[in-house]
């Protein structure tokens, strides 16, 4: 299957400049290699439409990730996530809150 939508994640120093660490298709893969980092900065994640003009679909920032579960919900809706993946990343992310607290 051809995915429309891609994880983008980034590296948010404290000066405000970012750079990308990765983009990722699906779920699974960015919780195994998109979620790590090692305290030089704050993760930004953000889901876009591939080939679009429009802005993206939603940009969370840890430690919270505020919205992101309830956001994940309307791409459930349209099959584009699976209720188990959305559930293993919000997981994901609340051991990553959990860990820099």
């Amino acid at each position: 299957m051809f995915r429309k939508l891609y994880w983008v994640t980034e590296l948010v120093h404290s000066n405000g400049s970012s750079q990308v660490l990765g983009v990722f298709t699906s779920i699974p893969d960015l919780i195994r290699h998109g979620l790590v980092l090692d305290g030089r900065g704050r993760l930004r994640l953000t889901l876009t439409k591939l080939d679009s003009e429009d802005g993206p679909l939603g940009v969370w920032l840890e430690p919270r990730f505020e919205g992101i579960e309830s956001r994940l919900q309307d791409f459930v809706k349209t099959d584009e996530f699976t209720p188990t993946h959305c559930s293993a990343l919000v997981s994901a992310l609340k051991r990553s809150e959990r860990a820099v607290a």
